[in-house]
């Protein structure tokens, strides 16, 4: 019967793909984004795990079966209304009910809709089953990136933020690619993926640290949103190494569109490479938080942090835009009392429009408030240390 199912479905799919191949392809210029979104696509993104593949074949389980009822039903009432038609000299029935045929429409849509049921809870259950899991990551939405924790397994104490890729993000204030301009993976770039091993079950956690987002990647069946003071989970497991795409499926406010997710799957092998790289990384930035740093090398390393996590927002000139406040000229940068520019960091200020940046190390803080302190019309000379920032954390 699945087979029969699947057969259907695939007719159906081919059949309206082609159709909207023929109608809309002339208007694109890219090609099939693998483990993303497809030119003119119409099914479901072809996915990579169990979960995604028992929902694509009751997604069209689901439809073939209403589509047999709706054409049943609807056969049956056009054919009694042309059939006994009143120019055909047929008279209407005169009586007020028949237990019959209240059993029958009441019993018909009963058994399929409790069939239909049955078939879908298998999966549904499987869906929310978040146990054993061998790898568990804390996804963080907020707005608008994504911040990752490992928080058990192979890669624990791992963590970082995952940015749209600024350059995308410059094309698109410019107004998108230019006419001509192939860009296969417009607007899902980021600087740093989601990287996980093949055929491992992946459990995640979602958070948000200001308004409801939502995690979804098609191509691994999950959706699950990122609440504010509440954490909810999903899972995945991966059959497939390559590169896999989602976005924010909840709207968080005008950058929605700028907060992609990319997930890398790899080898166990690769996978344990790319961990022993971040630990290294990791080990490198662990800076003493006593070490008084000069001017010079403070802010070309404020240079680096703006570049990987404000410019976003505050643009490479500083200056904000819409609800996003200016740095250039800002009274707090300019404030001799630095204090006030590190708590703003380190706690988020206007309701979590500016978030939290907790995550960063001491150094990275300072190096970065530093920078706005003495770039674009900032030139206050002044210094933060990274004592400064450990000396306000809570």
């Amino acid at each position: 019967m699945k087979s029969v199912f699947n057969g259907l479905a695939s007719w159906m799919w081919a059949a309206a793909l082609w159709f909207g191949t023929g109608v809309f392809s002339l208007a694109h210029a890219v090609s099939d984004l693998p483990g993303g979104p497809g030119v003119n696509q119409l099914n479901l993104t072809q996915g990579v795990t169990k979960i995604s593949a028992d929902q694509a074949w009751l997604h069209w389980f689901m439809l073939i079966v209403c589509t047999v009822v709706f054409l049943a039903v609807f056969a049956v009432m056009f054919y009694s209304i042309w059939k006994h038609r009143k120019s055909q000299g047929h008279k209407a029935a005169n009586f007020h009910e028949s237990v019959a045929v209240e059993i029958a429409w009441t019993l018909a849509p009963f058994i399929i809709v409790v069939a239909m049921g049955l078939m879908a809870t298998k999966t549904v259950v499987a869906m929310k089953d978040t146990t054993n899991a061998d790898l568990t990551i804390k996804a963080t939405g907020m707005q608008w990136k994504w911040g990752y924790d490992y928080l058990k397994g192979e890669g624990e104490g791992i963590g970082f933020v995952s940015t749209l890729d600024t350059a995308q993000r410059e094309m698109s204030n410019n107004g998108g690619p230019k006419k001509g301009e192939v860009v296969e993976d417009y607007l899902l770039k980021v600087d740093n993926p989601l990287v996980v091993p093949v055929d491992k079950k992946i459990r995640i956690i979602t958070t948000a640290n200001d308004v409801i987002h939502a995690f979804m990647v098609p191509a691994f069946g999950i959706k699950q949103d990122a609440i504010p003071g509440f954490v909810r989970d999903t899972w995945f497991r991966a059959e497939k190494v390559g590169d896999y795409h989602g976005q924010c499926a909840e709207l968080c406010g005008k950058e929605h569109a700028y907060m992609p997710i990319h997930v890398k799957v790899l080898s166990a092998a690769d996978y344990s490479a790319w961990v022993a790289a971040e630990q290294k990384k990791m080990a490198a930035k662990m800076d003493d938080p006593a070490k008084v740093w000069a001017l010079d090398d403070i802010l070309a390393r404020g240079e680096k942090v703006y570049a990987a996590n404000c410019v976003a927002c505050h643009q490479a000139n500083g200056k904000g835009g819409g609800p996003i406040k200016p740095l250039d000229g800002a009274a707090v940068v300019l404030d001799a009392d630095k204090s006030k520019q590190i708590l703003v960091l380190l706690n988020g200020q206007n309701n979590a429009a500016m978030p939290s940046w907790k995550a960063l190390s001491d150094t990275d803080i300072a190096a970065v408030i530093s920078y706005t302190k003495n770039h674009w019309s900032n030139k206050t000379g002044q210094l933060v240390q990274p004592a400064d920032v450990l000396a306000l954390r809570k």
